[in-house]
């Protein structure tokens, strides 16, 4: 009895042990301070998903504020900011102000657009219908937004931007200026990938886009009868649905990285996503990862109909000096639990933080995402450093 007692103990310390050693590796790791303006429109709850990842990375990596804490993915953003007590519902905006914008792109290193759909009546307020899209309380890329990024850009510093910044609610005008500073074309096509396209079905219960059914209607006359995974594309008032098993080997998307960038990045060769993406033409950037769609012949015809193809730029970087960064997709949305951030070597528990299955979304953050983002700021970091 006694020798068990004492084995216990033994594992229970070392359980507690191993945490210890790895949070304090994290703590006593060299911070490296990079000042950024983080923009974040998409904000409909506390959790602020759209940009937690993001955060959840630079203090992982110990990449600190000019002053050197670390990154809070609740309040180092521009945006929106829903306020206490939440059942009043009530926000406010803390925006980029263009009487600044010559201090702030002096003082800060790095630029990160992580969304500007922003936020809707039916998405803030409780009772309102889902089944079309709402007013708009807040939201898209304005002029003074992409005058911040020119003015990085002059002063040849690091800029990120994702899926919709393009996209509505942003104007035309500053989507055309947006388009020819990023030296890319984006017609309007938009897509997601759903786990199950049938309205009824138990997950799909408060997050499927219900007014995406009476478009389809509308363009085609017939009722929404798709009940297997599949992908949605948008674009204006056109939608094109492929289902699995009738267009799709498989339903989800795959975003592949040849060698070259594996290598430089450090990141997987194939991970599944199920964001939101865009479909753009990169022109003359380099793409680093493409987006590829298992096709059946029935999927091909329709994509080819639509001037759609199944393999589509993932993440493009302008090709002069590495600087500018473009993520088709909404790459930011991951859950993560913002305290295993301060634990080093987190990453290496393969089985508990996420499976070897293909379809697990959490392998696009900790196999993908992740190694991405810390090789970028990593050598951007770096490359600052040499200057000095």
């Amino acid at each position: 009895m006694k020798k068990t007692l004492i084995i216990l103990v033994i594992i229970l310390g070392l359980l507690l042990l191993i945490p210890a050693i790895s949070y304090l590796s994290w703590f006593f790791q060299e911070k490296k301070p990079i000042g950024m303006i983080i923009l974040d429109k998409t904000v409909p709850n506390m959790e602020r998903l759209h940009h937690k990842s993001l955060m959840w990375v630079l203090t992982n990596e110990r990449f600190t504020k000019k002053k050197g804490g670390s990154y809070s993915f609740r309040k180092d953003y521009f945006g929106f900011y829903p306020t206490r007590p939440l059942r009043k519902k009530g926000w406010k905006q803390v925006n980029l102000r263009l009487t600044d914008i010559m201090e702030v792109t002096d003082s800060v290193d790095a630029l990160y657009y992580t969304d500007t759909y922003g936020v809707y009546m039916n998405d803030w307020y409780r009772g309102i219908s889902k089944s079309r899209r709402s007013r708009k309380l807040y939201g898209g890329l304005n002029n003074t937004d992409y005058l911040y990024l020119v003015e990085m850009q002059l002063r040849n510093k690091l800029c990120i931007l994702e899926y919709n910044t393009l996209d509505y609610p942003t104007a035309d005008l500053e989507r055309y200026k947006l388009k020819e500073k990023l030296g890319i074309e984006f017609d309007g096509w938009t897509g997601k990938y759903f786990s199950s396209l049938d309205t009824a079905a138990k997950i799909n219960k408060d997050n499927f886009p219900i007014w995406m059914t009476a478009m389809y209607r509308r363009q085609y006359m017939k009722p929404w009868t798709f009940t297997k995974p599949g992908i949605v594309f948008l674009k204006g008032i056109n939608i094109v649905v492929l289902e699995e098993g009738t267009h799709l080997k498989s339903a989800l998307p795959f975003i592949v990285t040849d060698s070259t960038y594996t290598k430089k990045y450090g990141m997987i060769d194939k991970v599944g996503f199920e964001g939101w993406f865009d479909i753009i033409d990169p022109k003359d950037n380099e793409v680093v990862s493409k987006y590829r769609l298992e096709t059946l012949p029935p999927g091909d015809s329709l994509l080819e109909d639509n001037g759609l193809q199944k393999e589509f730029p993932a993440v493009i970087v302008s090709p002069e000096n590495h600087r500018t960064y473009y993520f088709c997709g909404d790459f930011t949305a991951n859950k993560v639990n913002s305290c295993l951030s301060r634990f080093n070597g987190i990453e290496k528990l393969k089985g508990i933080l996420y499976s070897s299955k293909e379809n697990d979304p959490r392998r696009f953050f900790w196999l993908y995402y992740r190694p991405l983002i810390n090789s970028i700021f990593t050598d951007y970091y770096n490359s600052l450093e040499k200057k000095k």
